[in-house]
């Protein structure tokens, strides 16, 4: 138990020295947005564009690994927008926002930190090839659904759907460090090492940051939400994603223990603050989605111990 809170307690110290931070104004809310827009638009898609730039991608990239973690979060995703519609009677525009936060863990700011902490830097391949499709992946999917759920009765064309799809997933800085990194992966080319020197400076600053931001950011969000969709977005983020990943991975695709380990893990990571944004953008199912970041990111607190104790 010891090893274990020793692995999870530095990571949320961290959030919560922000949360702190914002709480008694030690920061201002400017400062807090440039530092968060730091670590989203700069250091984070230099940490993975470093990362991935390194990856053995024939091996980073396996099926099970993949299809173990993305099957789970369909289906994560499926059931809290089922469940929006069918049980809290929320109307379709709401309840893809809902699924959308049981779909989307905090694969970066929360996933990285404690899977290098429990299983060491060499554990991350996986992670970074989650994460690399991360985006590309669900974005497109929220936002196709959205646009859908949106368009009845508002005659948009399919062609004014996938401009609006590939403008959000082009804009998103983590893809900017996704295909550099993959270029430079391909491409073969050294980078000299005085660009090394200044990128890897940079990539150790981005976790840190990042964590810290988020936990200025969640306190300015509230626990107001609906308490019964918002347990349903912990349950599917906490409880149902990370197990199907490990059911999926363990009995249908044999995935191997380093594999294991970054998929579950990552998906038994509370939902980030892009679920809120997300429905910020849409104006839609805003209180929710607040306020299940936040409860998820503190229950996460007590059921990250659980699988770390599952997985070998």
């Amino acid at each position: 138990m010891s090893s274990t809170i020793d692995v999870i307690l530095p990571v949320f110290l961290v959030l919560g020295l922000g949360y702190v931070a914002a709480w008694r104004k030690i920061l201002s809310e400017e400062a807090i947005d440039g530092l968060m827009r730091y670590a989203q638009n700069i250091a984070t898609p230099i940490l993975l564009f470093k990362s991935i730039s390194a990856l053995d991608l024939s091996r980073a990239y396996d099926s099970g690994l993949l299809l173990s973690f993305y099957l789970g979060a369909l289906i994560s995703f499926c059931v809290g927008l089922l469940g929006a519609i069918f049980i809290f009677k929320r109307a379709m525009p709401d309840a893809v926002a809902i699924g959308f936060a049981c779909l989307f863990s905090n694969s970066l700011l929360l996933g990285l930190p404690i899977t290098e902490r429990a299983y060491g830097a060499a554990a991350l391949a996986g992670n970074f090839a989650i994460i690399s499709m991360h985006s590309p992946f669900f974005y497109p999917l929220g936002i196709l659904c959205m646009e859908l759920a949106r368009a009845h009765g508002h005659n948009l064309s399919s062609r004014q759907i996938v401009i609006r799809i590939v403008r959000a997933v082009a804009l998103q800085p983590l893809i900017f460090g996704v295909a550099a990194g993959f270029a430079a992966n391909l491409s073969g080319l050294t980078v000299p090492g005085s660009i090394q020197s200044a990128v890897g400076m940079l990539a150790a600053t981005a976790i840190p940051t990042a964590l810290f931001g988020l936990g200025a950011v969640l306190r300015r969000y509230k626990l107001d939400g609906d308490k019964a969709t918002v347990a349903m977005i912990c349950g599917c983020s906490l409880i149902v994603h990370p197990a199907l990943t490990y059911l999926l991975g363990h009995s249908v695709f044999s995935a191997s223990i380093a594999d294991m380990r970054s998929s579950v893990m990552t998906a038994a990571m509370a939902p980030g603050v892009n679920a809120y944004l997300f429905a910020h953008y849409y104006g839609v199912a805003k209180r929710v989605n607040a306020a299940a970041v936040i409860a998820a990111t503190a229950l996460s607190i007590a059921t990250i111990p659980f699988w770390l104790h599952v997985l070998p």
